[in-house]
């Protein structure tokens, strides 16, 4: 696995050259349709999705877009999308779940938008309810982290039967230079913060949030996008193969239980001495 500090790995999934969502669909999938819009308010270009062929198995795909350049990330918003991007998310969602599809996530955004409108037209509900959703759906859901994976911007399509990361990608509750303006009042902070927070897919892993790493080619996945496109529908097909055997019922109860156990901890014994005397 990488020895990159978290900080490098934050640098080198900012690189332009990164793959993105848009480049590993035409070499993952055999065909792809993409479609628009929530039926709401509009459609959000930070978020994509459509209906895709993998090795004769129809899925539905979301992903969560990032640019090459300024003009690209300017038209995706810097991959932090709206509520209409989350709310096209579930429709399509909703959707592979009528037609017995399942759904492949790709997860690369540093969080969602934050903006006044943003959250006048219900940012926080619209990532609430794929949360709902997303847990109940009656079709296998497998999400990807292809870079970044920040806060309820990711989670929001993180919300699966198997999460995978590729070796280089994070997954925090917040960037680190927000961690750092929080914890210690100093931005400047941020490449302490980042080897604090715990957030490489090998720290992923251990805390049994992250099902498995998807190695990427040495200097990184934008050195060789194709062999890294391959490790990615090698491990889809094979969760898809394990998935798909599962009833409605256990893939419902494995879900439930997959994230009732994130966060469990043990107390220690010295946090459990009563209270000095004159403070119970």
């Amino acid at each position: 696995m990488s020895s990159l500090t978290a900080w490098e790995r934050m640098e080198l999934i900012r690189h332009k050259g990164r793959p993105t969502v848009r480049d590993y669909i035409p070499m993952i999938f055999d065909e792809f349709y993409e479609m628009h819009g929530d039926r709401c308010f509009g459609d959000d270009a930070a978020i994509l999705g459509g209906i895709a062929m993998v090795h004769g198995i129809a899925v539905t795909v979301l992903g969560q877009v990032k640019g090459h350049n300024l003009e690209e990330n300017k038209k995706t918003n810097f991959s932090s999308p709206h509520p209409e991007g989350y709310r096209k998310a579930l429709r399509l969602a909703k959707q592979a779940e009528k037609f017995g599809r399942p759904i492949i996530c790709f997860i690369d955004t540093p969080g969602a938008f934050c903006g006044i409108a943003a959250e006048e037209r219900g940012q926080g509900e619209a990532i609430a309810r794929n949360l709902l959703e997303f847990s109940r759906l009656k079709v296998p859901v497998i999400s990807i982290v292809l870079g970044e994976a920040g806060s309820g911007g990711a989670l929001a399509l993180g919300v699966c039967d198997e999460l995978y990361m590729l070796e280089n990608a994070l997954y925090s509750v917040i960037s680190p230079r927000g961690f750092a303006s929080i914890l210690w009042k100093d931005a400047s902070k941020e490449k302490e913060a980042a080897e604090k927070m715990k957030m490489t897919a090998e720290d992923l892993l251990g805390f049994g949030i992250c099902d498995g790493i998807i190695p990427e080619p040495a200097g990184g996945a934008h050195v060789s996008p194709e062999v890294m496109a391959g490790s990615i529908a090698d491990t889809i097909l094979l969760s898809l193969q394990k998935l798909t055997q599962k009833s409605v019922a256990n893939l419902l109860e494995a879900r439930y239980n997959k994230f009732r156990k994130i966060g469990a901890f043990e107390e220690q014994a010295d946090f459990a001495k009563p209270a000095p005397e004159g403070l119970e």
